[in-house]
């Protein structure tokens, strides 16, 4: 063996002795809460990614899609064709700066937030996705301490995932993971069109 390959060997068997110990210290079992957040263009496509895991070990998920819902987007396609057994809610009234209707917005999220109150609340699914709720604590249409209380008192073995920019530290505190999605170079920014299947 070369002196290259054993140095290799050498980091590679320090890399799983660290691997080995932080899986030996996760010892808690319970379901998570994971935030997407950050300016980056990936927050749904991740949770959508984590929907169609779950959906494949057999698992029961339920999807609240806060603002979008005006434009058809190949997520809620496929998930009406294809996977009717996901409880699938959708505000449906797009987005805000297209309603500019404060008032109607603030009523249609509270309709939306009694369905993810529902699913939190329910111990069948094993996977909540709260798509966009940040929004709705950013703009004060819910109320902060509703959405965490329901969160934080979800059935132990729940995972929610919530997306959106922003959110208020308080929404961090409460969550297990948080991950920024940070925008780096945006094809729209340089005039180039949202495309399906990739954007929508």
């Amino acid at each position: 063996m070369s002196t290259k390959d054993e140095r290799h060997a050498e980091a590679m068997a320090k890399q799983k002795a660290k691997v080995d110990a932080n899986i030996a210290r996760a010892d808690e079992e319970r379901g998570v809460a994971v935030l997407l957040t950050g300016n980056g263009k990936g927050k749904s496509s991740s949770a959508f990614g984590m929907v169609m895991r779950a959906l494949g070990y057999g698992q029961s998920v339920g999807v609240v899609q806060f603002i979008k819902g005006k434009q058809l987007s190949g997520e809620e396609i496929y998930l009406r064709e294809k996977c009717p057994q996901v409880d699938f809610y959708q505000m449906g009234t797009g987005f805000t700066w297209n309603t500019q209707d404060r008032s109607g917005d603030i009523a249609a999220a509270e309709k939306t937030w009694a369905e993810a109150a529902r699913m939190l609340a329910d111990e069948r699914l094993d996977l909540v996705v709260l798509d966009e709720l940040t929004y709705m604590l950013a703009y004060d249409y819910l109320d902060e301490s509703t959405v965490l209380s329901a969160i934080t008192a979800r059935p132990v073995a729940q995972s929610v995932v919530v997306t959106g920019r922003g959110g208020g530290s308080a929404l961090r505190d409460v969550m297990d993971t948080v991950s920024e999605v940070k925008d780096i170079k945006h094809a729209f920014k340089a005039g180039i069109k949202a495309r399906k299947g990739v954007d929508f």
